[in-house]
């Protein structure tokens, strides 16, 4: 945190931000059989990737919970995993026990790089100005690599705030550079990229309805009750597709939804989620919203009673607050 959660989730939004995401994994894959691997782990059509673009996945065990989410990426001759921090050792071990026969080598490159997330609506005209990188033909989920005065860069154009806007792996050393460079000041009238922490980064994602690991995605979970069934591809075999065809034919007994309070309370992670003196879910993430002026939250709540999702309540420390069942995402930014 910086100037505080409001006030750089504000900023965010309405001009542009950096976050530094260094934590997170970086796992390179090249050799001949690197798309193999990455179809078997990977619930996502990784081979529908053409060379530039990313896509979400997620990396299932045999029993379809969800082992992390993934972004992939296809280089000219390399692929690139972006995984969670506290899941990469996990995921390391997990891909190697699956690489056995396959001509693939793995370069876990998160100590030497640096990954930068830089968003808001103003974030690509201001890193135009800042930094000398066409940016004209890059789609969403579209990235762009080089080099500029003998350094490497990758440019992503994706994020995690459910605005517009970049991610940037260079090498450490660069990074301190870029950084110094996205957040120098102007004069008084002239919008700025400004540092935000990782708490804003959590209510922002939250307003987008992204799902977090640790709090709606874990191992007791799997992609279709999460509601990303969009990033599974069932006509084709990976790890945990057996057990994902057959939740897919049973129906998910629960299923993740968008949840808006009534008052300013918020609603924690574990909170009890009651339709009359029932309990039929169970809050994964709750804040009171920026944006929106509201108390929001995501939940599991068994598929029965969310098809009704009449008279819900969530325990807020030990007092029932009223609750409606709201689309997410909560915010969705003007196109």
């Amino acid at each position: 945190m910086y100037r505080g959660i409001n006030e750089e989730h504000v900023h965010t939004r309405t001009a542009s931000s950096v976050f530094d995401v260094s934590h997170m994994g970086r796992l390179y894959f090249t050799g001949p059989d690197a798309e193999a691997l990455l179809q078997h782990v990977c619930t996502r059509n990784v081979a529908k990737l053409i060379v530039g673009r990313s896509g979400y996945s997620h990396v299932c065990n045999e029993q379809g919970g969800i082992l992390d989410d993934v972004i992939v990426s296809r280089y000219e001759d390399t692929w690139l995993m972006v995984c969670n921090a506290g899941n990469r050792e996990k995921i390391v071990a997990h891909v190697k026990s699956h690489m056995a026969g396959r001509n693939v080598k793995l370069d876990d490159t998160t100590a030497q790089s640096v990954m930068l997330a830089i968003q808001g609506p103003a974030t690509l005209d201001l890193f135009r100005e800042h930094v000398p990188i066409k940016l004209e033909e890059m789609g969403r989920y579209g990235f762009v690599n080089g080099s500029y005065m003998g350094q490497k860069y990758s440019v992503f154009r994706s994020g995690y705030t459910g605005e517009d806007g970049l991610e940037v792996i260079v090498s450490a050393g660069v990074g301190v550079l870029l950084w110094d460079f996205l957040t120098k000041e102007g004069g008084a009238e002239r919008v700025t990229v400004r540092p935000a922490g990782l708490g804003a980064r959590d209510t922002l994602r939250l307003e987008a309805g992204m799902p977090l690991y640790g709090h709606e995605l874990n191992e007791t979970v799997d992609p279709l009750s999460a509601g990303c069934g969009w990033c599974v591809d069932l006509t084709k075999e990976f790890v945990g597709a057996a057990a994902l065809r057959r939740i897919q034919s049973s129906g998910a007994a629960r299923r993740v939804a968008g949840l808006v309070l009534e008052g300013k309370r918020i609603a924690r992670q574990g909170s009890g989620v009651f339709s009359g003196s029932s309990q039929v879910g169970e809050i994964t993430s709750g804040t009171l919203s920026p944006t929106l002026g509201n108390s929001i939250a995501m939940a599991y709540i068994d598929s029965g009673s969310l098809d009704k999702a009449d008279g819900l309540q969530v325990d807020v420390r030990g007092t029932r607050v009223g609750a409606t069942v709201a689309p997410l995402p909560f915010y969705k930014r003007a196109q």
